[in-house]
């Protein structure tokens, strides 16, 4: 047997791949940083290609294809029998799509046991799933089912402050942060009709004949005081946030009981205020980074490790740079096809020393090394970075390169191991995954990051995961006293994250970041 897996996930929302091979997890990537466009419902052509090609694997050498379900908007029979005939040779395994997500989690960690949710908006017709793991097994304990569904209120509550629904969720994130949650008895009242630990949503606060602004009903708008034909002021918006963010949290607190070991998936899992108050309640909490569809790819492809092939042993989880990477040679053609002027930093320490120098000189740098991360957030390989030494970083990002709302800042980049003396912050922090809180003397240091009440993004980089980063930030540091960096994703305008040295070229020369740094190639405008 040759134990290489493919899963397969997020076919009807965020298409994505990943291969396990040699007992470790070889490559995963998404769809629509490859293509640039994600054809829904369709099997991801561009990503298979490239997970396979990045684990040096051939067709003929699949054992197994694990799909996450729902992978058809109509009858599934048809794109089943597509992968049976794609993979003559491959057994063919379905997964439940919050069986995926539970094992995108669980399998992820070192736990022997834990409580495992499930939680988004209406995967499979339910809206999340509570499991017992034990050992190498999942065992669903309660159920949760549309439209009784939190992700479908948070959706709502997007539309209502004027985001875009199932795209714009994370604003309100933000927007909740300087928030007061003078509304969140509202919401409790909304999402508990009857006595009981899990949501029971009242009807009544939504009107089903009005199809825009969340299709909130005139019960809601008389509780928290505002009219339903004028705008809302930006103040109440974000109490609103705050409201909705302290009852979300709390109902899920409720919903994950007690345990020692919490593990969490699914959309709403991308919630980082979520899982900095999952932290403050749990003793140990492990969140799977990519808890969106995408990562049910690579929640299937375990489950099918552990649940078909039947092997014991976890697979390690060390690293979201599991994407593409790019030769000298194919950056180099990139460049030279493109008519542009660069200069090739011939080692290692030239190409940070240069980097530091451009950052000391309050330039915006693009940063594109290695292997491309998998999922939604830059983890320091396709990032864009700012000294915090720079008084205008965080509206130069804001305003002139993200063109976003100020209410979103950006990450702070620091060496794990030097981490504590700046933020307190725990272990999803390596993955972007929750916030942490600066120490009360360095609060004017990153004021600019700081979203309210000392809160801060945290991005602790480990030195055997991407010793080229970690050393960037080290070196930042001899020559500051700082050995942090502001550090947001490598993107603009809503495009998903850069991949290739022309996904790179196209955005460096689109905006107003000052030097890039792909590869050992060096640019500057």
């Amino acid at each position: 047997m040759s134990g290489v897996i493919v899963g397969l996930g997020g076919l009807l929302s965020d298409p994505a791949c990943c291969v396990i091979k040699d007992r470790n997890l070889a490559s995963a990537v998404e769809q629509a940083k490859i293509s640039r466009q994600e054809r829904l419902g369709s099997f991801p052509e561009e990503a298979f290609d490239q997970a396979l090609r990045v684990a040096h694997i051939k067709p003929e050498e699949i054992e197994c294809v694990a799909v996450a379900r729902p992978f058809a908007r109509g009858a599934e029979s048809a794109i089943q029998l597509e992968i049976r005939d794609r993979f003559p040779n491959a057994h063919v395994v379905v997964v439940e799509h919050h069986h995926a997500h539970a094992a995108s989690a669980y399998y992820a960690t070192q736990f022997d046991s834990a409580s495992v949710l499930s939680i988004d908006r209406a995967g499979d017709f339910r809206s999340a799933v509570l499991f017992e793991a034990k050992e190498n097994r999942l065992t669903p304990v309660r159920e949760l089912y549309f439209p009784d569904s939190l992700g479908d209120l948070f959706n709502r509550v997007t539309e209502l402050l004027g985001f875009e629904p199932r795209a714009d969720e994370h604003k309100v994130q933000w927007l909740s942060v300087p928030g007061q949650p003078r509304f969140a008895g509202v919401f409790r009242k909304m999402l508990y009709r009857a006595a009981g630990h899990w949501p029971q949503i009242d009807r009544n606060f939504f009107d089903a004949d009005l199809l825009t602004h969340g299709g909130f009903s005139s019960r809601f708008y008389d509780a928290v005081q505002i009219r339903a034909e004028e705008p809302i002021p930006p103040q109440i918006k974000s109490d609103l946030a705050a409201s909705l963010q302290a009852a979300i949290s709390n109902a899920v607190i409720e919903m994950a009981g007690s345990a020692e070991n919490l593990c969490i998936a699914g959309g709403l899992a991308l919630n980082t205020l979520l899982i900095h108050s999952l932290e403050e309640r749990f003793s140990n909490v492990f969140v799977q980074p990519v808890a969106g569809n995408a990562g049910t790819a690579l929640g299937a492809a375990l489950f099918a490790w552990h649940n078909f092939l039947g092997e014991k042993t976890r697979v390690p989880f060390n690293t979201l740079c599991l994407g593409p990477a790019y030769s000298p040679e194919e950056i180099k053609q990139v460049l030279e096809n493109c008519k542009l002027r660069f200069s090739y930093l011939m080692t290692k320490e030239a190409l940070i020393g240069q980097a530091v120098n451009a950052l000391n000189d309050q330039q915006i740098v693009a940063w594109m090394q290695g292997r491309m991360e998998f999922g939604p957030r830059a983890l320091g390989n396709r990032s864009i970075l700012a000294s915090p030494m720079n008084p205008y970083s965080t509206e130069n990002l804001n305003v002139y390169i993200k063109h976003r709302e100020g209410s979103r800042k950006f990450a702070a980049s620091v060496p794990v191991e030097l981490a504590d003396k700046y933020f307190e912050v725990g272990p999803n922090a390596r993955y972007l995954a929750t916030v942490g809180r600066v120490r009360p003397e360095y609060r004017d240091t990153f004021a600019a990051a700081v979203l309210a009440n000392d809160l801060i993004r945290v991005h602790t980089v480990d030195k055997e995961e991407n010793p080229l980063y970690h050393g960037l930030l080290m070196q930042a540091g001899e020559s500051t006293g700082l050995p942090v960096l502001y550090n947001t994703s490598f993107n603009l305008f809503g495009d998903p994250l850069v991949c290739t040295p022309r996904d790179a070229v196209r955005s460096f020369y689109s905006s107003g970041i000052d030097a890039l740094f792909v590869g050992s190639f060096y640019l500057e405008k």
